[in-house]
């Protein structure tokens, strides 16, 4: 089984990644060297993946390390919170302290439902080179929290074709339609290749 280095300590990432890739043996990077400072000073959501893929594999140069780099934006909002969806509230914020930042930039535009969608991407930096994939879930955000499933923004968007936000949906269906799956689908052939 091949073994891929996750450069990220975020136990709702981590735990959504090895759902996602079971045929694989998922290790935070923190199990194989200490906590590494890296700073996101990209300004897409490729640049930070490949920034936090590249800093651990500095560390662990014979290993295939993986970083997701994702958010979310509102297009009528300027596209806030975007690369910075993690740090919205600043730099020791929880998702609960993001997500009703968000919450109450909307109240504050007095937008009560408006378009919005998630985007990930996926950085794989192996001996082989640095690789790329996206993905991407469009839908809404709106001025409350609703359910206690999934982590981050999860409660206050409803994807596309759906009436309840990613906190009430079944996990099952959030696999199946999320920007990371579907980023991580796409990495899959990759890691399949090399």
């Amino acid at each position: 089984m091949k073994r891929i280095v996750i450069a990220s300590g975020n136990k709702g990432k981590i735990k959504e990644i090895k759902e996602l890739l079971k045929d694989f043996e998922i290790v935070p990077y923190t199990e194989l060297i200490k906590p590494v400072e890296i700073e996101e000073t990209g300004k897409t959501f490729k640049e930070n993946a490949v920034i936090k893929a590249e800093s651990i594999r500095k560390y662990l140069p014979d290993e295939i390390i993986l970083a997701d780099d994702s958010g979310i934006s509102v297009p009528i909002l300027g596209g806030i919170p975007g690369i910075y969806s993690a740090r919205f509230a600043g730099e020791e914020a929880s998702d609960k302290d993001n997500l009703y930042k968000l919450i109450n930039e909307l109240k504050a535009n007095n937008i009560n439902k408006t378009p919005a969608y998630y985007t990930a991407a996926i950085a794989l930096a192996t001996p082989y080179g640095v690789f790329t994939t996206h993905g991407f879930m469009r839908g809404y955000v709106i001025d409350e929290a609703r359910g206690d499933k999934g982590f981050g923004y999860d409660p206050m968007f409803i994807p596309k074709g759906f009436n309840k936000t990613l906190g009430e949906l079944d996990e099952n269906i959030k696999k199946e339609i999320s920007h990371r799956s579907k980023a991580l689908n796409l990495a899959k052939i990759i890691l399949k290749t090399i």
